[in-house]
């Protein structure tokens, strides 16, 4: 009889099991790792130049109701990419932080790394020139100033004589 009874207990266990362990989703609050990790990837649109997590919501309206759909969309279930990509086709690009690494928007943050490269180059190049230009002109001032030499000689003996007259 205790064998049935105890039969009994497991099945009833087994069949409510749902009620009797709750296995529920992590909930995502504004000071957690993830909530961090998305949204440092989206500019506050009021002007600061921050990122959403690090703008103050005591001054902006805009980040408070931000950070609230983030969390909203996150409890739900949507990843990092999927967040951004709802943000993007809303705002733009213009609302990341950091640009897509592909198409036009690549181009447009590297392009001037490598003009300023270049440009760097050219007057490294150019004064290099300049620098060879002037070390051949010194060589020929070399040979000008033994006659400037033997003027400074004469100068400097009559000076002697002079001074040896009256000392």
């Amino acid at each position: 009889m205790r064998n049935k009874l105890y039969l009994g207990l497991l099945l009833i266990a087994l069949i409510f099991q749902g009620s009797f362990i709750r296995a529920e989703a992590k909930e995502i609050d504004y000071k957690s790792a993830e909530f961090k990790a998305v949204a440092q990837q989206f500019a506050c649109t009021c002007g600061c130049g921050q990122d959403h997590y690090e703008c103050d919501p005591n001054t902006c309206n805009l980040t408070t109701e931000f950070k609230k759909d983030l969390v909203e969309m996150m409890n739900k279930g949507w990843d990092k990419d999927k967040i951004r990509q709802y943000y993007v086709n809303i705002y733009g690009e213009e609302i990341l932080t950091s640009p897509e690494k592909s198409g036009f928007s690549l181009t447009a943050w590297v392009l001037p790394f490598v003009v300023i490269g270049l440009a760097a180059l050219a007057v490294f190049i150019i004064i290099r020139k300049w620098v060879k230009k002037k070390g051949t002109e010194v060589e020929i001032n070399v040979y000008e100033s033994t006659a400037d030499e033997v003027e400074g000689e004469i100068l400097t003996s009559m000076i002697d004589e002079e001074r040896k007259k009256y000392l």
